[in-house]
């Protein structure tokens, strides 16, 4: 759940980028899955606030390219945590003169001029993952994701069930709207004390040593609660290095993740299903762009929250392992 402008001949490479990784999408292999429509192809750039090395995007990824594979779709990935730098890649795509955009708003206010470039160029957008609330503000047709609040709110609860008192959550990235929201939600539900913790999520060594160090200070600390899958092993490695009894919860899913949640060493993960968000997104633009339908009239459509313990990690462990959860 990252500004800095450019000159003319940095746009220019940020668009070289984004054609590369068209090339590089495929592989240069033929698709396996048969193309829903023999008309012409479709050309759809994701653009989101992916860190490097974060497996959640991997899974958004493989829906994206899953629905691109049907759809007859050339698809373009590209990414940065830098909000300013994530726009110069939408105006790349724009001007790249691409049929749709797919695009994150963990930060809408470094997002908002380009966006209204997209409309200007009439060019359709659909927003997943963060930003639910200023979606359609933004000129977006529909929000693909869960509402980060309830999902706070539904994480919140179940660690007031797990009985605990004192909990840290942990912003991996600060200025992203949707994990402040999610610890807020928290908050609302736990009825304890629930601090905020910032580290800084693409250096996973200052994220165990800042998760180290607080529950060293506070020895009464009982819970942490991660905001990604990759966050809550590093917990996990921080509560013992701390000689620490802290229980460990988070959001979102991969398949190392499955393991820890049968071992008990993780409570639980609050899923957002994010192999369907990518899918879903790039299957709306090639709805609207060959049929005219919108999903969602409008609205956000939910992928999550779904709670993920102990118990039912086993009923999911198989799509864990073909990263589709």
């Amino acid at each position: 759940m990252r500004g800095i402008r450019v000159g003319g001949l940095v746009a220019a490479a940020l668009a070289a980028v984004l054609a590369l990784g068209a090339c590089s999408s495929s592989g240069g292999k033929k698709s396996e899955t048969a193309p829903a429509t023999a008309g012409p192809k479709l050309k759809i750039a994701m653009i989101t606030h992916s860190g490097p090395g974060d497996t959640f995007w991997d899974i958004v990824q493989k829906g994206a390219k899953a629905a691109a594979a049907k759809d007859n779709v050339h698809f373009l990935y590209s990414s940065d945590p830098d909000g300013g730098k994530q726009s110069q890649l939408v105006q790349a795509a724009i001007d790249q003169k691409v049929d749709g955009i797919v695009v994150t708003l963990a930060k809408p206010d470094a997002l908002k001029g380009v966006l209204a470039n997209a409309t200007q160029a009439k060019i359709p957008v659909v927003s997943i993952n963060s930003g639910a609330d200023v979606s359609a503000k933004l000129g977006a047709l529909v929000h693909f994701g869960q509402d980060e609040k309830v999902a706070g709110e539904a994480a919140g609860t179940q660690l007031k069930a797990m009985g605990l008192k004192k909990v840290v959550c942990v912003i991996h990235e600060q200025g992203n709207v949707g994990l402040e929201d999610r610890c807020a939600g928290a908050k609302k539900t736990f009825g304890g004390s629930l601090e905020n913790l910032y580290v800084q999520g693409t250096n996973m060594p200052q994220v165990k040593s800042s998760i180290t160090a607080k529950l060293q200070a506070g020895k009464d600390i009982d819970g942490v609660l991660t905001l990604g899958a990759p966050f809550a092993k590093t917990a996990v490695d921080s509560a013992k290095d701390a000689g620490s009894n802290a229980k460990i919860a988070t959001f979102d899913m991969n398949k190392e993740l499955i393991t820890a949640l049968k071992d008990g060493s993780i409570q639980f993960a609050v899923d957002q299903q994010p192999y369907l968000q990518g899918y879903e997104a790039i299957d709306e633009l090639w709805l609207l762009k060959t049929n005219g339908n919108v999903l969602g009239g409008g609205q956000s459509v939910l992928t999550g929250p779904a709670i993920v313990t102990k118990d039912t990690a086993g009923s999911i462990e198989q799509f864990a392992d073909q990263g589709t959860r």
